[in-house]
């Protein structure tokens, strides 16, 4: 078993295409297009592959995207186990305009899973004789799934040992945040509604943050703030925030998964937290730098981080 563990219940094949323009109503004449894995715990083990490191995806496809889906994680190297599902995997499209640079993204509805399906990654995961180190579990849940699934796994997480990373959203997120959780990953609406607020504005968000710490809701909180990077809270560290440098932005698909993948990383290097977070923006920043849905490159990733390290300080 791998030290890093990545679960998916909706995965996705994306599918991404150029136009020249998107008009209403005409035929549009579209490049061949590019066919790559996705859903998020999916990109986050591709994202660590990408890195340097090693993982093993888990997840849930059926039909011929599924099959498609494992014959491209195949390829690209990234271990993985699949349980076939009965209903089929959805396909997601991309459309870029060269006229204006705009990206059209048309995200389908996941197919719904079976009771006995979904229970068989909590079966497997509990029943597991080596365990890794880290668990993400990245993405939505889909029809079918109730929405404590990642409570569960919290369960799961906190008797077996293991540290278990979450990166979801809605109720889902809600319904996870307890003892079990290691760190979570919200935006600044998601830090909002953890805290039990409607709204939040930048001069309570620290506060907040720590207020979802005091509750017990994780061990570290890393608050994703876009192109303004991410803000750090921890009992042990406070409040610390890394921001990235101003890069020329291709696509922002793909960066908070690549930033999850950094942060494990580091995580399992043992780097302090401050370390861990500098890399996980350095790749999600990463990712921003290329085109479609192409995650974080190891270069541009190394060099970010080089960056954040000389000009910035903890």
């Amino acid at each position: 078993m791998h030290k890093i563990l990545t679960i998916t219940l909706s995965p996705a094949l994306d599918k991404s295409t150029h136009v020249s323009r998107v008009l209403p109503e005409k035929k549009l004449r579209c490049e061949e297009p590019r066919y790559e894995p996705g859903g998020g715990g999916i990109n986050v083990s591709r994202a660590v592959r990408k890195l340097g490191g090693q993982s093993i995806a888990w997840l849930l496809s059926g039909g011929p995207a599924g099959e498609r889906l494992c014959q491209l994680l195949e390829e690209e190297g990234v271990e993985f186990w699949n349980l076939q599902t009965k209903n089929w995997t959805r396909e997601n499209l991309m459309v870029m305009e060269e006229s204006t640079g705009d990206q059209f993204r048309f995200g389908m509805p996941g197919p719904a899973v079976e009771e006995h399906e979904w229970k068989q990654v909590l079966e497997k995961l509990e029943a597991l004789q080596e365990l890794p180190e880290y668990v993400v579990a990245s993405g939505s849940l889909p029809q079918g799934v109730p929405d404590d699934f990642y409570y569960q796994m919290a369960v799961i997480a906190h008797k077996r040992g293991f540290k278990l990373m979450v990166d979801t959203s809605g109720d889902a997120l809600i319904k996870a945040a307890g003892e079990g959780i290691y760190l979570i990953k919200p935006n600044l609406g998601e830090l909002a509604k953890l805290a039990g607020k409607e709204h939040i504005s930048a001069f309570e968000q620290e506060e907040l943050a720590m207020k979802v710490l005091e509750e017990g809701k994780c061990k570290v909180l890393v608050v994703s703030l876009g192109p303004r990077g991410a803000m750090l809270a921890s009992k042990e560290t406070g409040i610390q925030y890394v921001v990235p440098p101003t890069v020329k932005q291709q696509s922002a698909v793909g960066a908070g998964d690549s930033m999850v993948a950094g942060m494990v990383m580091s995580l399992l290097k043992g780097c302090p937290l401050g370390e861990v977070v500098r890399y996980g923006v350095a790749a999600g920043t990463a990712a921003t730098m290329t085109p479609g849905s192409e995650l974080c490159r190891k270069e541009d990733t190394d060099k970010i981080y080089d960056w954040l390290l000389a000009h910035q300080q903890t």
